[in-house]
């Protein structure tokens, strides 16, 4: 069970309103990027399939997934996101919230917050380390810590079932959720960084003992996949190995095949 956490002072709170509201504007008013979304979502879900969203933050993929007719769990361990999911979603008989951060162990995580940009909140200290000083990350400052109920992906899917695509934005900890699922869907994305290129091979090639073979890219927030073939994991981790510092983020797909 988490440990009580002391409210954050006035200030503070405005600095995360703010911040939360940023994001809610910047995810979901672009009508062009959410076409592109559901377009790219198409490819790996059907109308009634169960979706996992591993770090919901503010619900944009939710939305997209709900759009294709896809059940969701959603995961999201900052309290300040999960009162804005249940606000945008908890009333949808689709949508179920759980507030938990994942990895590869049950317990309790320390959860560093970036009031100023929730989206960047990380259980990871190499994270936060590898983004001091980095050019691109620079100004990001994470001021308070709460403790969060930590769970596993193999035990998301004993309580709900096995998700037909799961998708995975946790800010350093992408190969620790990866490391709690004991069988692939049929596929998946994580999140990875151009600060922590490592964490993405480590990812990559617990894809690769799941058995998920085929591998494509999408880079920041295009949502759209780089390559017009898929991959093999030793292309597509040379493509992260060999991508520009300034490609800053994106996303790897993976999914079954040979």
């Amino acid at each position: 069970m988490a440990t009580a956490t002391p409210p954050l002072p006035l200030g503070r709170r405005w600095t995360q309103v703010r911040g939360v509201l940023r994001s809610l504007l910047l995810y979901y008013r672009d009508a062009a990027r959410r076409r592109a979304m559901d377009r790219l979502h198409a490819g790996f879900m059907r109308p009634g399939d169960l979706v996992f969203d591993i770090g919901a933050h503010v619900g944009d993929r939710i939305a997209s997934f709900r759009r294709l007719g896809c059940r969701v769990v959603a995961v999201e361990p900052q309290p300040a996101l999960v009162a804005t999911l249940r606000l945008l979603y908890g009333r949808s008989a689709g949508v179920t919230i759980e507030p938990v951060a994942v990895g590869d162990h049950e317990g309790i995580l320390t959860l560093h917050l970036n009031l100023a940009n929730p989206t960047l909140a990380t259980g990871s200290t190499a994270f936060i380390a590898a983004a001091g000083g980095a050019a691109g990350w620079e100004g990001q400052s994470w001021s308070h810590r709460v403790d969060v109920p930590l769970t596993t992906l193999d035990r998301l899917i004993a309580r709900h079932g096995r998700p037909r695509f799961i998708k995975i934005d946790v800010e350093g900890l992408e190969a620790a959720v990866l490391g709690g699922l004991g069988a692939a869907p049929p596929a998946l994305s994580f999140e990875f960084t151009t600060i922590q290129r490592g964490v993405a091979v480590a990812a990559l090639d617990r894809c690769l003992v799941l058995g998920l073979r085929r591998f494509n890219a999408a880079l920041g927030e295009s949502q759209s996949l780089v390559f017009a073939e898929w991959q093999d994991g030793r292309a597509i981790a040379r493509w992260l190995t060999e991508l520009p510092h300034t490609a800053n983020s994106g996303d790897i797909y993976a999914q079954e095949g040979s």
